[in-house]
């Protein structure tokens, strides 16, 4: 089967806060983790996708199978195993902004073996998508590093997006080492301002991105700044692109809904690969910074993920 692209890592369910009840949250179960989150957001916006991941036994595992292939997301590559489906708890401040309790120790999502692989479906795609919550322990990080390596031999775009969750490494300077493996090889990366600076210890964007780029030789190095839109290096180009202001009620899933605007474009624009000029730089952050828009002004990451007809509408409306 050829495929646009193929994720893999995390897919999880999100309980997210709704209305307060007697003075207690209730909470929703939202599908979501972030690579199952871009593949989904992809195929709504009309990429063929699919995903490798590691689900439980139980009804979270079967929920998460079920939504993604009701989204359109091939799920050959989603094993069943008896570890739980892993659960976050969402956070929300009065700004939108979120944070996670994590119910991981352990997970399913870190049963994923190396053996579990569909190396053919990869070999077949022309991204393939991780993150580095798949590098936290085993056997999920043997499984993320043969496989991103056969994609590499095999030609296939590699697409990253570190998605820094401390809560989930034994320490900063681990997740640091194991973040930084995957840097020299990645074609793609993105990352926010705090994952920028943690990396750099540079407050700076444009130097600390300067400082990746001369370690690491990254084609295309993305940054994101919340409402403050986001940046694009790519060789001696550099963009920036405002965000849009909108009335956010819960940013999660908005840096994945961004991060699939972006491939959508490079795929729409057949640029996978190729050397991008600075006018489609800046069209690529604009759709970026809208599919991440979108999303905040909606409850929950997968279910918040807006199709092309709506993404088309938001700009004409926004610009």
């Amino acid at each position: 089967m050829v495929l646009d692209v193929i994720g893999l890592g995390e897919i999880l369910i999100d309980f997210t806060p709704q209305q307060l009840e007697q003075g207690n949250p209730s909470y929703v179960a939202n599908p979501g983790g972030a690579p199952g989150n871009v593949m989904v957001a992809l195929s709504c916006l009309g990429e063929r996708t699919g995903m490798i991941a590691s689900v439980g036994q139980d009804q979270f595992g079967e929920m998460l199978k079920e939504t993604l292939k009701g989204k359109g997301v091939n799920i050959e590559g989603i094993v069943q195993v008896d570890t739980p489906t892993t659960l976050a708890f969402v956070h929300i401040g009065n700004n939108g902004e979120r944070s996670f309790s994590f119910y991981r120790k352990p997970g399913a999502d870190m049963m994923l073996k190396k053996d579990d692989v569909p190396l053919e479906l990869i070999k077949g795609s022309k991204v393939f998508h991780i993150g580095s919550i798949s590098l936290t322990d085993e056997p999920v990080r043997e499984a993320t590093l043969a496989a991103v390596s056969y994609a590499k031999d095999n030609g296939v775009l590699i697409s990253y997006d570190p998605n820094l969750r401390p809560a989930l490494w034994s320490s900063l300077d681990e997740a640091k080492k194991w973040i930084e493996e995957i840097l020299p090889i990645a074609d793609i990366v993105k990352l926010s301002e705090e994952e920028l600076e943690f990396l750099t210890d540079i407050k700076d964007i444009k130097d600390a991105a300067n400082r990746l780029l001369l370690a690491y030789n990254i084609p295309l190095l993305l940054i994101t700044c919340g409402t403050n839109g986001s940046y694009v290096f790519s060789g001696e180009k550099n963009v920036y692109v405002p965000g849009f202001t909108v009335n956010a009620i819960d940013t999660t899933g908005c840096g994945d809904a961004f991060f699939a605007g972006v491939l959508h474009m490079l795929l729409e624009k057949k640029l996978v690969g190729k050397p991008v000029l600075t006018k489609d730089l800046r069209e690529i952050l604009l759709t970026g910074n809208a599919m991440g828009a979108i999303v905040a002004t909606k409850r929950g990451a997968i279910p918040a993920m807006p199709d092309k007809k709506e993404l088309e509408k938001f700009l004409q409306s926004h610009t």
